[in-house]
C-alpha cells in the first residue's frame, strides 16, 4: 500500500513535517527507552510513489524475517531506513522530543538522518 495514500486518507495536521514509524524490536535494554527501533522520514519521501507498506510479499503474507506484520519500503534510502515490525506510525513537527532526538535509531548513534540514494 502506498504510504501517501494512507496518510492522505487519515489527514494530516498543518504543522506534520515528518512521519515516524515505532517498531516492534528492541535493539538495546535502556534506561530511557531509546533501545527501541524507530525511523523517520520527511513528507516528500512519505508522499512518493515508491514509498510503501508492505504486508505481502510475492503474493504471499510478509514473513517474521521480512518484517511481518507490516514493513516500511522507502526505495529512495538506504536499508537502514528500511524499519520493520512497524507498531505504530505517528505523524511530528519535530523530531527532537523522539528518544534520542535525531530521527531514528541508527541516527541517534550518529548515521546520517537522509540516507538518500
Amino acid at each position: 500500500m502506498p504510504l501517501g495514500a494512507l496518510l492522505q486518507s487519515v489527514g494530516l495536521k498543518p504543522e506534520a513535517r515528518y512521519i515516524v514509524f515505532h517498531c516492534a524490536d528492541e535493539y538495546e535494554k535502556t534506561l530511557d527507552g531509546s533501545g527501541w527501533y524507530y525511523e523517520s522520514i520527511d513528507l516528500v519521501d512519505a508522499f512518493h510513489p515508491q514509498t510503501i507498506l508492505a504486508y505481502a510479499m510475492n503474493d504471499r503474507d510478509l514473513e517474521v524475517a521480512h518484517g511481518a506484520p507490516l514493513r516500511l519500503r522507502v526505495e529512495r534510502q538506504l536499508g537502514y531506513k528500511q524499519a520493520k515490525y512497524l507498531t505504530r506510525i505517528e505523524a511530528v513537527a519535530d523530531l527532537g522530543q523522539l528518544y534520542g532526538g535525531s530521527g531514528g535509531f541508527w541516527e541517534d548513534r550518529g548515521y546520517e538522518w537522509y540516507a538518500g540514494i
